[in-house]
């Protein structure tokens, strides 16, 4: 039986009374500051330094640092007052689609053909049957391990430097091109229909996630400057699925003069169009145009796949998914290609690392499946159910979202500590630990602190909530945090909690928000040389 959940539009008159609220600029109160938390041990003399600095004139620091074997508490500054989490959030909410799931869950897509065989044509259909696999075979190396890049080109509109993995972005659905050949098949006088019945996407979810994902539901625009000033750049896309068709006019600049492109792209997104700079001799930019309809999208590109694999379908490729085709079950109609995923504990690695907020989002609507229900809010009681037998104060955490990016999403940091420890606690506490970004190693804090002593020591989600201030024309940060693990000596690990909410930059650059970021992982350093007693 599902569990019991709160009706539908109540939750939605809620979150949109909040919406408003927070729009017109009402102040919510309630969130009162509470009198820090007396300290076991003074703050290193650093930490006090990094918190005096301009950028947190108005802002508030929490701290939590404790033992989760012994229950010590080394450091304590605000722990039970609401932060706003940014990703950290996801701490929660992969944890929970990780129990419910279990790690080494696999997807397993399957093709089923729908009608009568004669020999090699199926006079019916083919239907792809979508799992909620996250990448089906797009980030997959050859070892079965997931790829991922320090900034992963998801976040290639907003972050400078993202790139992207050199895995074939349509590998899963070419493997089950290829299996439907194997499988005798030479001509489809049917259809191809995407069965996306899984559950119902959710626009209460941003990004919003479907049970069909191809290359994150997005298409990659990779400009190179020409050869020298005045010339075209050059570009290059993927996946190429019609009828996505991609032109630029972006031109290439001298040296040292800034890179400056803009995409732009149809309402049905099938017509994208890039314009604006790149500088002579630069790094290549890449940026992302959204896949509107994934599931039009997926079946195109599976017939596509057919075709190269040897396979004849009769119904033209492209056109919107034939779902009043779908049958009522499969029962009597022979599964002729499955894709199988990399294990669960593989995509909650690379949304730790690389901050993966569609993932993150799916995983609430995966719980609401393994409840038996297509709604994705129904993955909220579930992952409820899990916080409370993990011991964690529900009350203190507040999600309306897998990702971290609502505006109601709050936590504290000792929260953060009790779902840290519940793993440290399970079998899995290595493999958790080791999917969080590593400090000075790989994810999020690849760029940090590469060389000090806390390098490779410090495992933590990081999370950032920023936009403009243009009161003041400078960006705001609502909150840079981060949430994990400290190696205080060999194999023994402290759970923390290290952020600020209400920062501030000088200017609008971005970069003012990334300094903030190695604030907090200097933080989360210092925090783990004093306790392993150095410096």
């Amino acid at each position: 039986m599902p569990p019991s959940v709160t009706p539908r539009p109540a939750r939605r008159r809620i979150a949109g009374t909040l919406c408003v609220l927070l729009a017109v600029g009402v102040v919510i109160t309630g969130l009162v500051q509470a009198a820090p938390s007396a300290t076991p041990r003074a703050l290193d003399p650093r930490i006090t330094a990094i918190m005096r600095k301009p950028e947190y004139r108005h802002a508030q620091w929490g701290l939590f640092q404790q033992n989760p074997r012994t229950g010590k508490v080394t450091q304590s500054q605000y722990a039970d007052q609401f932060f706003i989490p940014g990703s950290t959030a996801k701490l929660f909410s992969v944890s929970g689609a990780w129990h419910t799931l279990g790690g080494d869950h696999h997807f397993v897509t399957p093709v089923h053909a729908v009608g009568q065989r004669r020999n090699a044509t199926l006079k019916g259909d083919l239907d792809l049957v979508a799992q909620g696999d996250l990448t089906l075979g797009g980030r997959t190396r050859k070892d079965g391990t997931v790829a991922y890049t320090t900034i992963d080109h998801t976040y290639a509109n907003d972050i400078p430097g993202a790139t992207l993995t050199p895995e074939n972005p349509l590998a899963g659905i070419d493997q089950l091109a290829r299996q439907v050949r194997a499988a005798g098949i030479r001509r489809v006088d049917g259809d191809v229909v995407v069965d996306a019945r899984l559950f119902r996407p959710d626009p209460a979810l941003d990004p919003v996630p479907t049970p069909l994902i191809i290359n994150d539901n997005v298409i990659d625009l990779l400009t190179t400057p020409g050869a020298a000033a005045g010339t075209p750049a050059g570009l290059d896309w993927r996946p190429k699925v019609a009828p996505y068709h991609v032109t630029s006019s972006v031109r290439t600049v001298a040296a040292g003069r800034p890179s400056d492109i803009t995409v732009r792209s149809s309402a049905d997104g099938t017509r994208i169009q890039l314009s604006g700079t790149i500088a002579e001799g630069s790094a290549p930019v890449l940026r992302i145009s959204p896949v509107k309809d994934p599931n039009a999208f997926g079946r195109t590109a599976l017939i596509e796949a057919l075709q190269r694999a040897g396979v004849e379908v009769r119904a033209k490729a492209v056109g919107p998914n034939p779902v009043r085709r779908l049958p009522r079950t499969y029962q009597g109609a022979p599964t002729v290609a499955r894709y199988t995923s990399p294990v669960f504990a593989q995509y909650a690695k690379l949304i730790f690392k690389v901050s993966h907020n569609l993932g993150a989002n799916l995983g609430v609507c995966l719980m609401a499946t393994s409840a038996g229900s297509t709604d994705c809010a129904d993955g909220f009681p579930v992952l409820a159910k899990f916080l409370d037998g993990a011991q964690v104060d529900r009350k203190a955490v507040q999600l309306a979202d897998g990702r971290g990016g609502n505006p109601a999403d709050r936590t504290t940091p000792r929260a953060v500590a009790q779902i840290l420890t519940y793993w440290q606690r399970t079998p899995e506490a290595r493999r958790f630990r080791t999917a969080l970004p590593i400090l000075g190693v790989d994810g999020s804090l690849a760029d940090s602190c590469r060389s000090c002593p806390s390098r490779g020591k410090v495992f933590a989600k990081t999370g950032t909530a920023a936009g403009g201030d243009f009161l003041n024309d400078r960006l705001a940060v609502g909150a840079e945090t981060t949430g994990g693990y400290l190696e205080t000596r060999k194999g023994h690990f402290d759970v923390f909690f290290a952020g600020v909410n209400g920062a501030a930059t000088p200017d609008a650059d971005i970069n003012g928000v990334l300094s903030i970021g190695d604030d907090v992982a200097d933080v989360a350093a210092y925090l783990q040389q004093q306790s392993a007693g150095g410096k």
